[in-house]
């Protein structure tokens, strides 16, 4: 049990010092990020939306089994309906006024028990025709057992169109009251006015401020005049509370700079915004700098007489404009023709939270955006001590404290100087200090702080409906999914990804590592922003998450719960759970009662479930009652020690995404095939050694794959043995849908098929073939016999096993979009490079165990959009030359275990682009040539141009370990 354990621990997600609590692997959780949306999207408009849209089906496919309650569905259709517009208002203008607050809450509670009624109505009735019953649904249905339930049912109905009817007339008194937009100044609002400091920011004093040298630095440099005039506009692009107004304001403040310019303006747009107010704006500044009256009739003046005045009053000068706090990429779009752009030098400064408007904006010059990062420590530590002692050092007693506070703040300057005003006012008790730093999440609710909480605020009231559920859906772990509807012509899975991209261009999460193709791996989140959302998460009853610590107050209904470790004292709330649709496992390896624990919530709440999460339980068979969820759409099953699948997953017939990926299973029994609507299968052990040969292992799936199971979009992985006497790479073909697949156990005489079916997938984006064994050699080389002979999407390939060549089909016209390519294990006698060099957009190469030549000769013009470059394991290799003009755009280059190799690649000079160079386990020759070279210096040391150079080599432990870092400034 002790290894088992160790080996768990090496798999956990890895957490950085910066933003510190979550770090997503994107590839991981958007197979089933939608299956939450579709279930979940529960902000009051967006329940009401997904309640509409539910309604409409039921009401037109499921009309027959409604019978008499059909006319009050449609009435609490029509009424949710017409309160969707009302509600898209009501949601942001609510927190300043408690009756509308509660008004939405009504609502949205209405909107959960509606689809928990009709749900619970549709599990009893329609799914027994689902299964094959449907000829005796009257039969039935006029049991007396089931008309007593439908008698309770229509009572529920009529109880929720009561309430309906109730929150309706009240929608009409706010309406009376004069619409939604009227209500900030009506009679029932609290005086809850607050003050944010964002206007503060123009005002410091340079003693206030922390941590801008280097970044003022860096904008002072791109404002400064050029040989070349023209418009220059720079972003600085960063979350709310980071410091960008105060940045520019001390860049646009900066005496050797302000010279540089005749004219001088300073615009602050905000949320909302009139083009008409920022341009007369504008205007008024350049006349008053001047000392001239405003232009005669500027009130009257339409935006393309103001525009006119701008451009004229601004040409031939050179003048230096700053747009502070931009929402929209409209401000820019319409103000953007109002400043010259030739015969002058212009420069625009537009601060953003959005990324997107960011790089819009800069996209016709030398895309000028700078992002703003949080603080680094000793910074953040000196900016605390400043407002909370006054600038003197903190005092003995409350340092740990203060470490951990400054943790949660990672570096953000507004929540320092927030929460460090906060606890300058409680004289340096430690108790108090103590008790605050334990209930920070507590805090966002009260007085305390208001201002961080409005800060944030401002981010999330401005994100579009369907944003907000998804957002506040992050409260539950890195590894939670959530919810969206598909959209015309996307998958479920498309627009998942889309949703994770705009909450990236809002700076509300953070990208932190991307693929290859550019496409999101892994994004982080900012600590005080989980506790904003935690808060906001709780309000709205969107997930109760049981941590453990402290007394847990449970919601009067629990439709999503999160395990944060094991509940066992919970029998009182198990009522709370009748209508449960989530149930996630998020917790440690320490739980060995969670088997009982999940049986017990299962049988309480288990008919309405649709998600569940059992990631890193301890479990080796799947509990019986699972198979009793019949409307469960996700099961995530990944790093468990479950063996088998029983016949029973027959019986989840909505079953969109299975994860068995690093469990026991083997195999896959026949009845998967009937899951029609499965989209995601994914079943892939990795190896204890990755590098040796044995790369892990796939599962067994039924031969008639690719004929029932055609939703199929994931994969991973699939064995390619014979199933009944029927090969499954024939099969494969048929999964027309299929974007990531993964096949193993491919044999030389399977390798015509399986090009034939590889040419049929014309959705594939990530395609991964293994051999049967470190001897069988794959025959690859096929063309494919697709119309066009091209696979459009495919970004992603790795071949791991012998082949003899490299394949036809891995050329520049067939594979276009092909950002990275792995050969592992290939043992080429032929020289790869010739054929994949002029691969138009390679990003990533690995050639690991692919190569018998004695060296590689990288020619010029070739590899022109390479940026990592991986080789080891090639055992004949004797040097590597590198011509001028190949791989300009390379970044990193790891070489490891050639240890034939003695001297560093002849030509590396050139690669003026790189950023770093690792080189592991490589010969005691190397190392001695590398470090002589370094110490000698001059041009005999090749790696001058590189910033970071690592030298990694093995511990008598067998684990991995830096023995020198020749770090450097990058010249």
């Amino acid at each position: 049990m002790e290894k088992k354990k160790k080996k768990r621990n090496r798999r956990n997600i890895n957490q950085t010092s910066l933003f510190i609590n979550f770090i997503w692997k994107i590839e991981d959780i958007l197979g089933s990020l939608l299956i939450f949306f579709q279930l979940e999207n529960k902000m009051a408009e967006s329940a009401v939306s997904f309640l509409c849209n539910q309604l409409s089906i039921w009401l037109q496919q499921e009309e027959e089994l409604l019978g008499g309650l059909k006319q009050e569905v449609r009435y609490i259709r029509d009424e949710m309906m017409q309160m969707k517009a009302f509600l898209r208002v009501a949601d942001s203008k609510k927190e300043n006024n408690p009756q509308l607050k509660e008004w939405v809450r009504q609502v949205r509670e209405i909107a959960y028990d509606t689809e928990d009624v009709l749900d619970e109505y549709m599990f009893r009735f329609a799914l027994r025709g689902a299964t094959g019953f449907r000829g005796h649904i009257k039969k039935y249905y006029y049991t007396v057992k089931n008309l007593k339930f439908h008698h309770r049912i229509a009572s529920e109905i009529q109880t929720i169109k009561q309430r309906l009817e109730n929150v309706s007339k009240t929608q009409q008194r706010y309406k009376d009251m004069g619409g939604v937009n009227d209500l900030a100044s009506s009679s029932t609002i609290i005086n809850d006015t607050w003050y944010d400091g964002r206007g503060d920011a123009l005002l410091l004093e340079d003693a206030d401020v922390v941590g801008i040298e280097k970044p003022k630095k860096k904008l002072i440099d791109w404002l400064l005049p050029t040989d070349q005039p023209g418009l220059k506009v720079i972003s600085v692009v960063g979350m709310g509370g980071l410091g960008k107004t105060t940045l520019v304001k001390k860049v646009y403040d900066d005496a050797s700079l302000k010279s540089n310019f005749d004219h001088h303006v300073w615009i602050t747009v905000s949320e909302s915004f009139k083009v008409e107010h920022l341009l007369s704006n504008i205007i008024r500044q350049l006349v008053d700098e001047v000392k001239k009256p405003s232009p005669q009739g500027l009130e009257a003046m339409n935006e393309y007489e103001m525009k006119e005045y701008i451009y004229k009053f601004l040409q031939h000068k050179n003048y230096i404009i700053v747009l502070d706090d931009v929402w929209q990429i409209l401000v820019w779009e319409t103000m953007r023709y109002a400043f010259p752009r030739s015969d002058t030098c212009g420069c625009i400064i537009i601060t953003t939270r959005y990324s997107n408007i960011g790089n819009a904006a800069c996209s016709e010059n030398n895309r000028y955006v700078y992002e703003l990062e949080p603080l680094p420590k000793e910074e953040s530590k000196m900016l605390f001590c400043k407002k909370t002692f006054q600038g003197n050092s903190c005092p003995l007693h409350l340092k740990e404290i203060c470490e951990r506070i400054l943790k949660i703040c990672v570096g953000l300057p507004l929540a320092i100087v927030v929460i460090g005003g906060l606890l300058a006012t409680k004289n340096n008790k430690m108790e108090e200090w103590e008790l605050f730093s334990r209930s920070l999440g507590d805090e966002f609710e009260g007085e305390n702080l208001k201002r961080m909480d409005k800060i944030l605020s401002l981010s999330y009231y401005d994100l579009p409906y369907y944003l907000k559920s998804c957002f506040l859906y992050l409260s539950i772990f890195p590894e939670d999914n959530s919810v969206v509807h598909p959209k015309q012509e996307k998958t479920v899975e498309e627009v998942a990804e889309t949703y994770v991209r705009e909450l990236l261009d809002r700076s509300l999460i953070k990208l932190h590592e991307t693929y290859a193709h550019g496409r999101p791996f892994t994004f982080q989140i900012h600590d005080l922003i989980r506790e904003y959302i935690i808060s906001k998460s709780k309000e709205q009853n969107v997930v109760a998450i049981f941590t453990g610590q402290g007394e847990m107050m449970w919601p009067d209904k629990i439709r999503r719960l999160a395990l944060h470790t094991s509940v066992n004292y919970m029998e009182e709330e198990y009522d709370n759970l009748k209508y449960i649709r989530s149930v996630l496992w998020l917790g440690s390896e320490d739980a060995a009662e969670f088997a009982q624990i999940l049986e017990k919530v299962l049988a309480n709440g288990g008919r309405l479930l649709k998600v569940l999460g059992l990631e890193r339980a301890l479990i080796d068979t799947i509990p019986s009652k699972v198979f009793k969820c019949y409307l469960l759409k996700h099961l995530n099953l990944s790093y468990t020690d479950v063996l088998h699948i029983p016949k029973s997953i027959e019986n989840l017939q909505n079953l969109e995404s299975l994860d068995l990926s690093e469990t026991n299973v083997t195999g896959l029994p026949i009845e998967i095939l009937k899951l029609r609507k499965l989209r995601h299968l994914l079943a892939f052990k990795s190896p204890d050694d990755p590098l040796m040969f044995d790369f892990g292992q796939g599962v067994k799936a039924p031969y008639e794959i690719g004929s029932c199971l055609l939703s199929l979009q994931t994969l991973y992985c699939v064995n390619a043995g014979e199933v009944g006497g029927i090969k499954i790479v024939r099969e494969i073909g048929k999964l027309t849908q299929l974007r990531k697949l993964a096949i193993n156990n491919i044999k030389r005489e399977d390798g015509n098929e399986l090009c034939s079916s590889i040419s049929k997938l014309i959705n594939i984006r990530v395609l991964c073939i293994y051999s049967s064994s470190e001897k069988e050699l794959m025959d690859l080389d096929y063309s494919l016999q697709s119309p066009n002979s091209t696979l459009p999407f495919l970004y992603t390939l790795l071949l791991h096993g012998r082949i003899e060549k490299v394949p036809q089909w891995i050329n520049p016209n067939s594979l276009h979009g092909l950002t990275e390519l792995q050969l592992i294990w290939s043992r080429l006698k032929e020289d790869p490079l010739v054929c994949l060099e002029d691969l138009p957009n390679q990003v990533k190469l690995v050639i690991s165990d692919a190569y018998e030549g004695e060296g590689f000769s990288f020619k010029a013009k070739g590899f022109q959009r390479l940026k990592d470059l991986t080789m080891g394991n090639l055992r004949g290799m004797r040097w590597m030359r590198v011509e001028k003009g190949s791989m300009p755009l390379l970044e990193e280059l790891d070489i490891y275990k050639i240890k034939l190799m003695v001297e560093v690649p002849e030509g590396i000079e050139h690669l003026t682009n790189l950023q770093e160079v690792v080189f592991c386990d490589m010969s005691k020759e190397f190392l001695v040539n590398l470090e002589g070279q370094k110490s000698r210096g001059g041009e005999d040391w090749k790696l001058l141009h590189v910033p970071k150079v690592s030298v990694f080599d093995f511990d008598m432990n067998g684990e991995w370990v830096e023995k020198w870092n020749f770090s450097q400034p990058n010249s």
